[in-house]
């Protein structure tokens, strides 16, 4: 990633406050704090990065970062399964933490930007997040703000769930991807973050990264709440790739059933096209099953990706969830390479069906199948535009933005407080 300079009047904002789960590259929501951090420090704005969980990534070793790591267990890795299960409702030490940082911080130049908390923080990181003691603002990665499991999808039924979050109707559902004890868990932490939590009612400041997340969650959020696009960072891998001299189909990702892939095995089987998936899963048994020519690879790093998309004739992201904002499909067409993907996903928020990809309607087999067999009629396509909306200096100059106007909006309203006091006095 590239240093800038900063060429913003930072007429207020001097520290951020950033807040997730992870201080290390652990998932994509991680990554995307753990790159804005850097993005903010390279433009010589200094950060405080608070996680609950290490290690602590050598990409915040910089000299404008500050980390602070509490060090605890994630809720499925800590072997205290009594501790997990409290501490994911209410993790009352990470509460107590962060407000001890924030005090440190001049609320009149830093803003407190959270990045999640379903992984170890809890919903008690709401109360400061909403307390007005510093401007807050929440950036969703997925759907917990509002939905027990994270991903309006019943892992049942496999399917997208429109029921809704903490209804009647909800609670009685057995959705949850593992069991139906830990669905009624999830409730329980849905029930402590919307009452003492107050999430998300109290949230006045909210990032939404896709137009299909948005949809999905502004019913329940508040009528009061401010919400601001700004899509992931996302930098070009590699040269462009000639993809129509290309043989393999690609799926990049976590081999489950929501994700798709043994979709895609069937199809590539049925139309005799060489498909590869990079990644791994508990459904990767059924996937050689279902098409024992499909290649695995495993997990590979990004480097190893890149190589990857530049042998791929199109990346096939079959999700069958709504997703938040997925990465790899925009890395693949930053590299030139074709996406096909279901219109429900927020992936196909940037493909233009017949042109940088194919995007079906139906989910199934048959449908990815009918549009596989239409990649040989896409045109020539340019990337431009979007490799500007989600560059990593795009990305920094909405956050400094928004920052910048969250703290102006607090100036003017302690403005008004003191003007109407002495209008009282007077």
């Amino acid at each position: 990633m590239s240093v800038a300079v900063s060429t913003f009047p930072l007429s207020r904002l001097r520290r951020v406050l950033i807040v997730g789960d992870f201080a290390d590259v652990i998932s994509g929501q991680a990554k995307v704090a753990i790159d804005s951090a850097r993005i903010l420090a390279d433009a010589g704005i200094d950060v405080t990065f608070f996680a609950a969980c290490g290690p602590v990534s050598r990409r915040l070793e910089h000299p404008r970062i500050q980390t602070v790591c509490l060090d605890q267990r994630t809720i499925l890795d800590d072997p205290n399964r009594l501790r997990a299960m409290v501490r994911g409702i209410w993790n009352g030490t990470a509460l107590a933490e962060l407000r001890r940082v924030m005090a440190e911080h001049d609320p009149d130049s830093t803003v407190l930007h959270c990045h999640g908390f379903a992984k170890a923080l809890s919903p008690s990181i709401g109360r400061a997040l909403t307390d007005r003691r510093m401007r807050s603002v929440f950036t969703m990665h997925e759907y917990f703000l509002a939905c027990p499991n994270g991903g309006f999808f019943d892992y049942r039924r496999h399917e997208i769930c429109t029921r809704r979050p903490l209804g009647l109707s909800c609670i009685a559902t057995d959705c949850d991807v593992r069991h139906r004890t830990h669905k009624a868990w999830r409730v329980m932490r849905g029930v402590f973050a919307a009452g003492p939590g107050r999430l998300p009612r109290s949230l006045r400041d909210v990032v939404y990264i896709s137009e299909t997340q948005r949809r999905a969650i502004q019913p329940y959020l508040s009528d009061r709440v401010r919400l601001h696009s700004i899509p992931n960072p996302v930098e070009t891998g590699g040269a462009p790739v000639n993809w129509r001299a290309n043989r393999h189909l690609l799926f990049v990702g976590r081999m489950s059933r929501e994700k798709g892939g043994l979709q895609l095995a069937e199809a590539a089987r049925r139309l005799g096209m060489p498909v590869r998936f990079v990644g791994d899963g508990p459904e990767a048994d059924a996937i050689r099953a279902a098409n024992p020519d499909a290649e695995i690879t495993g997990w590979v790093d990004a480097e190893e990706v890149q190589k990857h998309l530049s042998e791929a004739r199109a990346l096939v992201f079959p999700s069958l969830w709504y997703e938040g904002q997925p990465l790899v499909p925009i890395e693949a067409q930053l590299r030139g390479v074709p996406v096909v993907c279901g219109g429900w996903s927020a992936a196909a928020e940037e493909v233009h069906d017949g042109e940088n990809g194919i995007v079906y309607e139906t989910a199934g087999t048959d449908s990815l199948v009918a549009a596989l067999e239409r990649l040989d009629s896409l045109m020539e396509f340019d990337n431009s535009e979007l490799a500007g909306k989600v560059s990593p200096d795009a990305h920094r100059e909405n956050l400094i933005a928004l920052y910048e106007r969250m703290l102006a909006a607090e100036s003017r309203q302690g403005e008004r407080s003191s003007s109407n006091s002495r209008s009282s006095a007077a």
